[in-house]
């Protein structure tokens, strides 16, 4: 059954899960009540542990020649993953959850502009519309939310969808990689400077259940599901599925917390679900005709090179 999805739909739903899981993160981080220090101490650990011992299990000796195959994204996705993590956890505690989910939403735009100037990925007229769109949402979000919180809260969530950005075109420029692997490095480079600020401590039981629910449920099976997103999908396709965590996430701040989203924050998250529903569905709708009309079945194309697509960075990626 998973064979008979295309290819860019499996990374739309891969990557769709993961940012699912992913959704609750603003309102934990918001409802625990330690020192940004001691929770991305915590963070780090049990999230490097699940996720290391998940990657030792999958290749075993061969773990060394799986990192270094990842090339370039082994030094700069760790980097980045810690980036977005340390970033999206001081901005949540600074300003309001749904300015930062706000902010993050740059992502795609920055990941399509990253991909051209870097590796040459040109993305179809399509994909910028709904970049766009995407962004109007957001932009709408935003709108009630300008000055709840602190200016610092904004300024440092901008390192979110810069990190987002350079972690997912690095990863999807390395064709059929499992960049997987790094994340665990990503997380040593998250711990650091949480030992160097004293964050070795032990929370309070309320708070270390709730580390504990994401750090070994949800956050390892939503990192690993969206770093297997650019195996199916370019960069910018990726960060436009984790808008849905904007919508999702602020939802989930609102009911718990109490953070009231303003009226035009529902027109804009319509608008990016309507956005990546519309775009999903055109391409299903296009796949299924060239088919018809008797074009190769570009899965077939795709299994019968086990899996490993033959990307030309040169032309649109469809």
């Amino acid at each position: 059954m998973w064979q008979g999805i295309p290819r860019r739909a499996r990374g739309y739903l891969i990557t769709g899960a993961g940012v699912l899981l992913l959704s609750p993160d603003a309102l934990f981080v918001k409802d625990t009540q330690v020192p940004v220090e001691v929770f991305m101490f915590w963070r780090a650990l049990l999230l490097g542990a699940v996720l290391g011992a998940v990657a030792l299990a999958r290749y075993g000796r061969g773990l060394p020649g799986a990192l270094r195959a990842c090339g370039p994204a082994a030094l700069w996705c760790p980097l980045a993953f810690a980036g977005s993590a340390w970033g999206f956890v001081a901005a949540v505690r600074l300003t309001a959850a749904g300015n930062v989910l706000v902010i993050q939403n740059l992502a795609p735009l920055v990941a399509g502009l990253l991909g051209l100037l870097l590796f040459r990925q040109r993305l179809r007229a399509q994909t910028w519309v709904v970049i766009l769109l995407c962004v109007l949402g957001a932009g709408l979000m935003a709108a009630g939310e300008v000055g709840q919180g602190s200016l610092l809260g904004l300024v440092v969530a901008l390192a979110i969808p810069l990190s987002i950005a350079v972690n997912m075109t690095v990863a999807s420029a390395q064709p059929g990689v499992d960049t997987t692997v790094i994340l665990p490095l990503g997380c040593v480079v998250m711990l650091l400077p949480a030992l160097a600020l004293g964050g070795m401590q032990l929370p309070p039981p309320a708070d270390l259940l709730r580390l504990l629910l994401m750090g070994l449920v949800f956050l390892p099976a939503a990192y690993y599901l969206i770093q297997t997103g650019p195996r199916y999908l370019p960069g910018a396709e990726v960060s436009l599925v984790m808008l849905l965590e904007t919508l999702v996430g602020t939802l989930l701040v609102w009911w718990w917390v109490g953070e009231v989203p303003p009226s035009l924050a529902f027109v804009g998250g319509g608008l990016i679900l309507f956005a990546l529903l519309g775009s999903g569905l055109l391409d299903l709708l296009r796949q299924r005709r060239k088919v018809a009309d008797g074009a190769p079945d570009p899965q077939r194309v795709i299994a019968e090179a086990d899996g490993v697509p033959d990307r030309n960075r040169d032309a649109p990626i469809d």
